[in-house]
């Protein structure tokens, strides 16, 4: 049964970025967005008119200079393949004790319809209920758009640090 990796976090992050669970290549690999197809850090580097770093402790270094987290709504599920679709038996993250730990969050944004959509439906009670939430179409290479289109969608990620 695939688990997911521990949040990348730390006391001053306002955002926090959901994906679903990690994908086989992001498992093998042990880090976020592990898949070099995967949109996810050029993505986040673009918000800022910047180029990914190739080193994955300075990526990581890069979202919590942006007071950006990363976490997976699952903390484990069974499923073959990376698919979402192919999630069965989810089991969500402790999002209360995060919550606890990460009081400054402010938006939470989703990186996926179904992330979004499992967070919905596992995550009782919303430690995040009184907090923005976003749907941003995923940064996995599954979902075909081009990557102008994404990165418009997911400008409102840097624009929440925008105040």
């Amino acid at each position: 049964m695939p688990c997911c990796f521990p949040p990348v976090a730390d006391r001053w992050s306002e955002v926090l970025l959901l994906g679903t669970m990690p994908s086989e290549d992001s498992l093998k690999s042990g880090r976020y967005y592990g898949n070099p197809r995967n949109a996810f850090w050029p993505l986040m580097y673009a918000l800022w008119g910047e180029l990914p770093a190739d080193d994955y402790e300075q990526r990581k270094r890069f979202v919590l200079e942006k007071r950006i987290a990363l976490w997976d709504v699952l903390a484990a599920c069974e499923r073959e393949g990376s698919a979402d679709a192919a999630i069965r038996c989810p089991i969500p993250n402790d999002f209360a004790a995060f919550a606890a730990d990460h009081p400054l969050i402010r938006l939470v944004a989703f990186n996926s319809h179904t992330a979004e959509q499992l967070y919905g439906r596992l995550v009782r009670p919303d430690p995040f209920a009184n907090v923005q939430k976003l749907m941003l179409p995923s940064s996995s290479p599954a979902r075909a758009m081009r990557f102008e289109d994404k990165l418009a969608a997911w400008m409102p990620v840097r624009r929440a640090f925008e105040h």
